[in-house]
């Protein structure tokens, strides 16, 4: 028998190296980290062994819509494999939601959380996307309090596994994509309840319990949307007035059933007040993007994990891969990138922990409020860029389905399009800032975290970032479509920032050659950009478009 390559070996994320455990101690609370440690350390080794053959069988076995029953009755099945249902035992039973709120950690309970979610997302078959909704669910119940707060809190905050109801959120429409101003739902009061019909295009999480709605509502003659809370399913396991159409057939997240549904008068709970809905809906989607970042960055920090032990492992040329220079530096350049990813991921959970305990400061509210929306399109992006790269490096295998690698990339892309587009994001940036001293709050807290960082070209380039950043806001603040032609490379920038910060600051905490080194990677190549400003620009864009 010839040549017979040996294979990957899937690591223990926490156990492998030192590095999460110096990213958990540099950002948590002294007195937290052990028993932050104790249980990331656990599920990690779980998260290699029985939740890992649990995402192979779901990605084997993807969801299945069964309109009819044998005699022609419409009953809307979706047949999923029984591992989807264990990964939901082990959401709950890991506490994938109840860390959040249950804050044993107080203020780092988020970033325990977070780091959690970052082990589980590469082995939970996208199962993380419902818990991305229930979360920003469970969240708005929190601060609603009353009956619906009584009525299903505690179930979206459960251990155990038959308690635990995941939800859903429904906003994307044909008409509307990412403007849920363009709602078609209407939601219909009679008396004092109301009912919603319309067609949501796109609705992961159909086989939730509950689910997050956006609907017209009819105010003194004007449609405003309004936030309503459905019961998916009645007591004996029927869709309440729901029709499913079809389900997607999509890139990737193969395992996660998502579908475009019919509401055929589906009776909703108002949540908070009669046409806020795009406003209450903020909740939801502040987390679920946050989640998008936290996931991405999973994807890739499991990535870089498999192709550094394959290229212990694969002989090419003469030597192993990790002992070709080349490939060295590929490597060591998308460890940076993945890194910058996790301390993006680290230092939101730990501002958003921090707001949820009422611990932060102004400008950390500001940073929290900035951030978000930056953190959700920068490590989406790396995700997609870095996952496209290390499938490369393991050259043809990378490209082999039984490998289970080419899912990383297929699933990676979904990251920039989740929960808004980059430029989505970048138009929020903007909103955002839009506020009284939002920008100047959340730069004075970046440069808060330099206080420490000694001199050098790394610093100096980070300078130049802040003086970038700073100059034009100034210049263009004014100007309201020049600030949206500049707004992505402006929210590229803002998080090649505070990634360059963050990087700095921990190197210069844990003193340790390897952070110092790979801080230098990161941050090197970064490019201080150079803006047009002026309308010849602007019109030479429209033109060429046109030509």
């Amino acid at each position: 028998m010839g040549f017979q390559q040996e294979d990957f070996t899937y690591q223990d994320l926490f156990a492998e190296n030192s590095y999460l455990k110096d990213v958990l101690a540099h950002y948590a609370e002294s007195q937290h980290v052990d028993g932050i440690a104790e249980d990331l350390g656990g599920f990690s080794k779980r998260a290699c062994g029985d939740v890992l053959d649990l995402m192979i069988r779901a990605e084997k076995n993807p969801p299945e819509h069964i309109a009819f029953d044998h005699w022609g009755r419409r009953v809307d099945h979706i047949e999923v494999d029984p591992s989807w249902q264990a990964l939901h035992a082990v959401a709950a039973e890991e506490g994938m939601i109840a860390i959040g709120y249950e804050r044993k950690s107080d203020q780092d309970s988020r970033l325990h959380q977070f780091l959690k979610l970052m082990i589980f997302h590469p082995s939970s078959a996208f199962y993380t996307c419902p818990l991305a909704m229930t979360d920003g669910a469970t969240r708005i119940l929190e601060l609603e309090k009353g009956p619906l707060h009584n009525k299903f809190f505690s179930h979206l905050v459960s251990r155990d596994p038959v308690q635990f109801y995941t939800a859903g959120q429904w906003m994307t429409e044909k008409a509307g994509g990412s403007d849920v101003s363009n709602s078609e739902t209407v939601a219909t009061k009679k008396g004092d309840r109301f009912f919603l019909h319309g067609t949501k295009w796109f609705t992961s999480a159909i086989t939730a319990n509950i689910a997050m709605a956006l609907g017209q509502t009819d105010i003194n003659g004007e449609q405003r949307l309004s936030l309503f809370l459905i019961e998916i399913r009645d007591a004996k396991g029927s869709l309440n007035n729901i029709e499913v159409l079809r389900l997607k057939d999509k890139l990737g997240t193969k395992a996660m059933p998502t579908a475009e549904l019919e509401l055929k008068g589906v009776e909703g709970y108002l949540i908070g007040e009669l046409g806020k809905g795009v406003k209450n809906i903020a909740t939801i989607l502040n987390i679920s993007r946050l989640y998008n970042s936290v996931c991405a960055t999973g994807t890739i920090y499991r990535l870089h994990s498999l192709i550094r032990d394959y290229s212990k492992k694969r002989q090419a040329f003469g030597k192993k891969l990790i002992d070709h220079s080349l490939h060295q530096e590929t490597l060591v350049r998308t460890q940076a990138d993945t890194n910058a990813c996790v301390h993006f991921v680290a230092a939101m959970g730990q501002l958003l922990g921090r707001s949820e305990t009422d611990k932060a400061t102004r400008q950390e509210l500001a940073a929290l409020r900035m951030l978000t929306p930056v953190a959700k399109s920068w490590t989406a992006k790396k995700s997609v860029a870095t996952s496209s790269e290390l499938i490369e490096a393991f050259g043809g295998a990378g490209y082999i389905e039984d490998t289970q690698l080419p899912r990383f990339l297929r699933d990676a892309q979904v990251f920039p399009i989740w929960e808004g587009t980059t430029n989505i994001m970048s138009l929020d940036t903007l909103r955002a800032m839009a506020k009284d001293n939002v920008f100047q709050d959340t730069m004075a807290y970046i440069q808060s975290l330099l206080k420490n960082v000694e001199k050098s070209a790394e610093k100096k380039k980070v300078d130049q970032l802040i003086e970038f950043c700073g100059q034009w806001v100034q210049k263009n603040q004014k100007d309201r479509a020049t600030m949206e032609r500049g707004a992505r490379i402006f929210a590229a920038s803002l998080g090649d920032l505070f990634c360059a910060v963050l990087l700095l600051n921990f190197a210069q905490a844990t003193q340790k050659e390897r952070d110092r080194h790979l801080a230098k990677v990161f941050v090197r190549a970064i490019q201080v950009p150079d803006f047009y400003s002026s309308e010849d620009y602007h019109e030479f864009n429209k033109q060429t478009l046109l030509s």
